[in-house]
Parts: C-alpha cells; structure tokens; sequence
C-alpha cells in the first residue's frame, strides 16, 4: 500500500515536472508581452491539468495583462482560498488590484504583505507603485528605494523611480509649485541623464511658469539628440509664439513639416501637422491653413484635433459662431476634453454669453483641477465684472493763457453679468491769468449699463452739473445715453445722445453754454490688419448754433504684441454760425494727419509690470479758406501694474490741432490716474 502511494506519488511529481517543462512556450508569450497568445495558451494547459498551480497562476496574470483585470482578480481570489498562504499568489492577487484600479484596497493589502516580508521586492515596488498611483508621491519614494536595496539596478523598479518623480513633478506643478517642480524633474534628469520624457515635462512645466528662454534652453537640448529634433522644433516654434514671435515660429514649424515623410510615429506626425497650422493661424495664413484643415478633414471628419484647429482658425477670424459649432462637436465625442469645454469658454465670451462661458470654464476645471489656462480665463472674467473705482487728476494749460485743474472719481458695481450701476463725479476749475477771470464746475451722475441681448448693451447716465463762474451761478441736467451694437463679425456700432456743458475755460462757463449731442461710432476690423473707424457727432448748442463733425481713421496694424500700428485721420467740421470771439466755430475746418500708435494695454498686462502707450501725429489744417497750416500731436501714457486689483499711470498731450479745444489755442494735459478694484471677485458670485 505504501508502495503503490509512493508510486502515484513519484508520477504527480514527474507529470507536473513534465508540464512545467512544456509551458516554457507561455512562458515566453509572457515575458515578450503576447498576452492574448498567453492567456490562450494556458487555458488550453488547464483543461487538461485543470489543478496546476502555476500554470492556472500564468493564465491569471495573462487575463489580467490581457485587460480583464476583474477576471483576473476573481481568479487569484479562487486561488487564495486553496492556497491562503502561498505568498507568490498573494503578490499576483495584489498586482491584479493594481490592475483593476482597487488603489486602496491594493494598498492595505500590500501594508500586510510587507509586514509579512519586508525584503520582498515585489511587494515593495507593488506598494510603490500603488502609492503612486494614490498620489502618495513621498512615500511612493521612499518604498521604491527599499526595493532597490533589495535588487540593485532593477530595471522595472529603476523606470517606477523615474515616473514616481514624474508623477510628482506633475502634481507640484498642478498646484502651481513652479520651483518645486523643477527641482523633483532636475532630480530625475541627474538619475536618468537626458531622458526625453522628463525634458518634455520640463520643458512643459517652464511654459505653464512662462520661463520661456528656460523652456527655449530644454528644448534645444532635447534637439541635441537627432531623433528627438522634430520634437523640439514643434517645442520652439511654441516658445517663439509666446514670446510674440509669430514670423520665427513659422518658420521653425515649417522645418519640422518637412520632416514628416521621414516620421514614423502616428503621434509625433499629428503633433507636427497640428503645430504647424497652428504657426499659420498665429500669422494669419489663414487660406493655406484651411486647405489643410480641409485636406486633414477628408479623412479624419470626426478626431477632435482636426476639429479643434478648424475652431481655432474661426476664433481667429472671429467666426466665433462657427468656432461655437466646432467646439460643441469636440464635446459630443469627448465631454471631458480640455480643448472642447475651455474653447467653447472663450468663445461664449467672444460672444457675450458670459453666465455660459463661466459654466464651460468651471466645466474645464472639474476635469482637470486648478489647470492655469482655466483658472486663468475665470479669473480674467471675474475682472470684468468685479466692482471698481477710478480717479483722475489733471492740469491743463494752454497758448490762451487758460489753466485747469481738474478731478473726476468713476465708479462701476457690476451686480450680475447682465447689469451694472454706474456713477460718476468730476470737478474742474478754471481761470486766465490774463482776464482773471475765473470759474469752478461740480458734475455729478448715476446710471445703468445693461445687456439687453448678447450683442446689444444700452448705458444710460443722468445727473447735474453746478457751475460758479464771475457773473452767474447756475445748475443744469447732464445725461449719456448710448447703444453699443456689434451687427456683424469684426464690426462695432455706438448710437447715442449725451448732454454736456462747455466747460474748458472760465469765459466759456461764465456763458452757460449748453450742447446736445447726437452721435455715432463705427468701427470696421479686418482679418487682413486693416481697420476703419468713423465718428459723426450733430451738435445742437442752447447759444442757437449747430456744428457737425466727421471724423474718419484708416489703419493698419502692423503688431500685435505690443500693439502697433499706423494709418491716416481726416476730420471736418462746420458750423452753423461762426463766433470766433467767443469759441473756436468755423464754417469749415478740415485737418488730415497721419499717426502711429504704440501701446502695450493694461488690460494684457501681467502684476508687477509696466504699461505704457505713445501715440504720435502731425498734418495739415485747413481753417476755412485760410493757408494750410502744419499740426502735430503728441499723446503719452506710462503705468504700473502693482497688483490684479491696483494700477497707476501718469499721462501727457500736446497738440496745436485747433479743433482739440473749445478756444482753438495749443494745449497741454498732464495728470495721473489710478483704478482700483474694490474686491477681489464680482459681489455676486461666491
């Protein structure tokens, strides 16, 4: 009897041997990745040895390489109650609740596997990576360094290392932990020398901090390895565009499309493909960038990066309609993509959907938590809509030998996106050394701006002004009553009404000189850099004279960033009946000029940074049939940006255009002025 069970025995042991040996053909489906061959593999073996241990131990690892990771789990579940204490089955069950995303459960399991044996290296880097994968980053480190103490030089616990500080880098930088960031992927780079991922990250993390010559210096080195260059160069086409350098962008783009029949990865050819019809938008080459728009859509209708680069081109041309179509595609294939619910953000704002774009933008950040571009365009938003004073303060002087001092105070309390109050106080005193005559004027005014639909905005201010002047102390209305229209893509219409005294100097105050305007505005923007505006203004005056006035500009925009451009005024005005002892009223005045423009808007400009803009003129006037006489004009403004809710800027003119003041003499303005937010969000968002 002991024979015999010594026998069945001795043949078990040569039939498992046997298997083992002949499952080498698995083996190897493993180890090179074949897991769907694996998994077939070993289901085959266990049908005919249903309860070998390692064989039923490979076809669950198969399974769940293979992406049926519950299965997988419920496999080595079954196998830990036949085998509770086989610690190999207790690794492998533990890798499946990697595999399966149970992160926390993984985690407590693997605390016991450690506790049983603290020099396993598979339970310590299965705990690394489960740390990880928690976002338990420190700790993440920690073990995975156990477990190269327990296997120097690992490989797969040398590549868990480098994406442990990858992944760490990454939240550092998610939480705006520039310095911090740097320095965990600067620590990868000295243990894995020049590898291109941790470049990539850094080269990322550098344009997100705006260190763009860093980010420029990253690039360059991950140019240096010859396979990675067009990498770089779609990078620094990237740098050259943030720094504004639209024409260099271009071209380093350019470089790295003619490299695409030589790429072989799909991903690296649309990230090439994309920059550079990204680097034709950003110049306004916006035929050639459709006709690759148009080329790319014939075979991918429906992926979002071809739909997100023809909804670029749309905002750029101010299609923001069609832009809004785009970016609504994108999110019906992918709600959570960053470039549908940000876009559609921009473009709602573009639009004046303002309570949407705020949806769209906190959309972005459910999805991708404290992402800067998103926090950024909510913050820029809420800027808009945040209550705020402003104050001027000013001396004016002029050939006449008037002066001036003058104050004015301007408040705006935004209460919803839809609606604002307004008010508005100015005091200006005057007087002429010459006559001494002297005068002192109080303005004071409430008012509403309201939205009336997204394209329409009526402001509407009325209020009184009290004048004290030599001979007469009176008072008298002053209203504004305006419609800010935008009919169509790249146009702007202002219709109005607006009372107001004639104030400049004492004589002119002393007469009580009452004017009723009734205006227009239009301004026409190109996609080619050209632009047309036009002023009309009919003026009715209580002294019985009437004046009209036509003012018309042709410019080109030469930059963007700073703001440049130049182009040509014309400006004629007649009145009704000419009193040019009393104030400056021809029967005709023509003036033509030509200017440019340089001005860096404070509106773009970052906390602690300056803002400025110079505008300079000169032409010719035409005082009714008077010789033609030379002009110039010279305007200035110079500020600081100390905070998002402070500025203060100092301001300048002077100009001999006789037209700039009531009187027609040369003048010169200096004053200061500074704004300021009073909270720091709108009131009616928490």
């Amino acid at each position: 009897m002991k024979f015999k069970s010594y026998l069945v025995l001795v043949s078990l042991f040569i039939g498992a041997l046997g298997v083992s040996q002949n499952m080498q053909e698995g083996f190897t489906y493993l180890e090179t990745g074949k897991y769907k061959a694996a998994e077939a593999y070993f289901k085959t073996v266990l049908k005919d040895y249903p309860q070998n241990k390692t064989a039923k131990l490979c076809y669950g690892r198969a399974v769940g390489l293979n992406g049926s990771s519950k299965e997988a789990v419920s496999i080595f579940t079954d196998m830990l109650k036949d085998y509770p204490n086989d610690f190999e089955i207790k690794l492998n069950y533990a890798e499946s609740l990697l595999w399966n995303k149970n992160y926390h459960t993984a985690k407590n399991y693997y605390e016991s596997l450690i506790k049983e044996n603290d020099q396993s290296f598979p339970a310590l880097l299965g705990y690394a990576n489960t740390l990880s994968n928690l976002k338990i980053y420190d700790q993440a480190l920690v073990y995975v360094n156990k477990a190269l103490d327990v296997s120097p030089g690992n490989q797969n616990a040398q590549t868990s290392k480098k994406y442990i500080y990858l992944g760490y880098a990454y939240k550092n930088q998610q939480q705006q932990k520039y310095i911090e960031a740097e320095r965990l992927l600067k620590k990868n780079l000295s243990l894995f020398k020049n590898d291109k991922e941790t470049l990539i990250n850094l080269a990322n993390l550098y344009l997100i901090a705006e260190a763009f010559d860093k980010a420029e210096t990253t690039y360059n080195t991950i140019g240096n390895n010859e396979t990675n260059k067009t990498i770089a160069l779609n990078g620094l086409a990237l740098v050259k565009h943030l720094k504004g350098k639209e024409k260099t962008a271009l071209r380093i783009s350019k470089e790295a499309y003619s490299t695409l029949a030589s790429l072989s990865n799909a991903v690296l050819v649309q990230q090439t493909q994309e920059r550079y019809i990204q680097a034709l938008i950003w110049n306004k080459k916006y035929k050639k960038a459709q006709t690759l728009i148009d080329e790319l859509i014939k075979t991918k209708p429906n992926d979002n990066w071809v739909l997100a680069l023809q909804a670029t081109l749309n905002i750029y041309k101010s299609d923001f309609k069609k832009s809004l179509i785009d970016y609504n595609h994108i999110l019906k294939n992918d709600s959570t993509s960053f470039d549908g619910n940000l876009g559609k953000a921009n473009t709602l704002k573009a639009l004046g959907f303002y309570n949407e774009a705020y949806k769209s933008a906190n959309n972005t950040l459910q999805f991708y938590s404290k992402q800067k571009d998103a926090t950024n365009f909510i913050k820029d938003l809420n800027t808009r809509f945040t209550p705020f004073i402003e104050t001027k303060g000013s001396y004016t002087f002029d050939n006449g030998d008037n002066e001036a001092y003058a104050f004015q105070a301007r408040l705006e309390f935004p209460t919803s996106t839809k609606f604002k109050w307004l008010a508005n106080y100015g005091y200006r005193t005057t007087s002429n050394t010459v006559t001494d005559n002297k005068a002192t004027s109080n303005n004071f005014s409430l008012g509403l701006a309201y939205q009336l639909l997204p394209n329409i905005t009526f402001k509407g201010t009325a209020g009184i002004t009290s004048a004290k002047a030599d001979t007469d102390d009176y008072t008298q209305l002053l209203s504004d009553v305006s419609f800010n229209i935008k009919p169509f893509k790249l146009q702007v219409l202002d219709i109005g009404y607006k009372r107001e005294l004639q104030n400049f100097n004492a004589d002119l105050l002393d007469r009580e000189i009452v004017m009723n305007h009734f205006y227009a505005n239009y301004n026409i923007s190109t996609n080619f850099n050209l632009g047309w505006f036009t002023q009309y203004y009919y003026t009715s005056q209580n002294d019985d004279n009437t004046r009209n006035l036509l003012f018309t500009s042709l410019y080109y925009n030469i930059l963007s960033k700073p703001s440049l451009k130049a182009g040509l005024n014309y400006q004629y005005i007649t009145f009704k009946n000419p009193v040019p002892a009393i104030y400056f009223s021809p029967e005709r005045f023509n003036a033509t000029e030509i200017f440019i423009n340089l001005i860096k808007d404070e509106v773009i400009t970052k906390p602690k940074e300056w803002f400025y803009e110079l505008t300079a003129a000169t032409g010719y006037q035409f005082i009714e049939s008077n010789a033609k006489q030379s002009t110039y004009r010279v305007q200035g403004k110079l500020g600081y940006k100390f905070c998002d809710r402070a500025l203060l800027n100092v301001y300048g003119t002077r100009s001999n255009i006789a037209s700039a003041t009531a009187a027609g003499f040369t003048f010169t303005e200096i004053g200061v002025r500074f704004k300021w937010y009073v909270f720091d969000k709108p009131v009616f968002r928490e």
